[in-house]
């Protein structure tokens, strides 16, 4: 397994968490990197994109300034940082890459998820 996202967790409603995601197989050598959610009976769905330079960020709506995605090349690890998290934030995360840059982002390597529960 090339990614493997951790640092999910249970936490209240307003908590945060920061989740990472480590390359092992230097897939982040990749322009877009990005991570993503699925929620029980949901579909998967867009949180964030990252270019490989770090330069660039590209953010869901519903993130509303409560996520930062960002880049360590040294580490070759992506980070997201979430704050004042909400219930419906609950779902899987998943860090990918080789995104398209866009809205709706399709992404070629896929790491394995982490569980984000948030409590009211």
């Amino acid at each position: 397994v090339q990614l493997q996202a951790s640092g999910g967790g249970l936490v209240q409603a307003g908590g945060s968490l920061t989740l990472s995601c480590p390359d092992s197989g230097r897939t982040f050598s990749r322009p877009v990197i990005g991570w993503f959610r699925q929620a029980p009976g949901k579909e998967r769905e867009f949180v964030a994109l990252i270019s490989r330079s770090g330069r660039s960020t590209h953010y869901a709506d519903f993130v509303q300034g409560r996520f930062t995605i960002s880049i360590d090349s040294a580490k070759n690890t992506v980070y997201l940082q979430m704050n004042s998290l909400k219930p419906e934030d609950t779902a899987v995360y998943y860090c990918a890459a080789d995104c398209s840059w866009s809205n709706r982002p399709v992404c070629d390597i896929w790491g394995q998820g982490t569980q984000v529960t948030v409590s009211s």
